[in-house]
This record gives structure tokens, sequence and C-alpha cells, in this order.
């Protein structure tokens, strides 16, 4: 799964609208169910409006498939960077602690993290009930 996640990942990036950072970002995951999604990141000229690759396809997955958990995630960049703090805390959302995410180049998968390990101590819907 993780190969076919990284091909679509890849192919998403191709979509990437990034005139300003110059910089194209894929992403795809899977969710329990099987379904699989993918997005790519979307520049804004009023940059608080962008919304990264990884958030586009957790977009795209909960108002196409509903809440669902997110089993695995694969973030295809050129320099295999992991998310950014708030895709982070939106993948806590939708996923597991045990959830995988892998950070990719564009020839392959080159670190996995679970989420506690990107996001230990996460600020999760389970807050919201205490």
């Amino acid at each position: 799964m993780k190969k076919t996640l990284f091909e679509m990942a890849k192919e998403a990036r191709k979509f990437s609208h990034s005139p300003y950072s110059q910089v194209q970002v894929g992403a795809a995951l899977v969710l329990e169910n099987d379904k699989t999604y993918s997005g790519a990141n979307i520049e804004n000229a009023s940059f608080g409006a962008t919304v990264c690759a990884e958030r586009v396809a957790i977009w795209k997955a909960m108002s196409e498939n509903g809440a669902s958990k997110i089993r695995d995630i694969v973030v295809v960049t050129s320099d295999g960077w992991p998310p950014c703090g708030m895709c982070r805390q939106v993948i806590a959302e939708f996923a597991e602690p045990n959830t995988l995410i892998h950070v990719a180049d564009l020839h392959g998968i080159k670190r996995t993290w679970k989420l506690s390990e990107l996001l230990p101590d996460s600020f999760t819907p389970e807050h919201m009930k205490k």
C-alpha cells in the first residue's frame, strides 16, 4: 500500500499551485475502509489562505467519505520534508496515535513515523469531551 500511496502522492504533486514558494507537495492517504485520496498544496497570494497537500487530501477524504480514520499518509516533496505543525494537528483530528506518516522525496519513502512520534501529546477531539 505504501508504494501505491507514494505513486498517488507523486502524481498529485504535479497539480500543485505553488507560484510563490515554487515548492510542490503531494500527499495521499488511505482510510481504515481502504478508500484512498490525494491532494496537492494550493498557495494563495494571501499566504494565510494557502493549504498544504496533506490538508487538501484530508479535506477531500472527509468531505467525500465521512469520519473514517486515516490509516496511512504519504507526503512527497523534492527534499522529503515532514508535515508542518498545522498539518500534524489536522492529521491528529482524523487519525490514531499509531497512524503512519511516511515522508518521501521524488525517489521514494525516506522516513516513517507514527503520529504519536511526530506530535506527542497532541490535542485531540478527546480533549473537548473533558
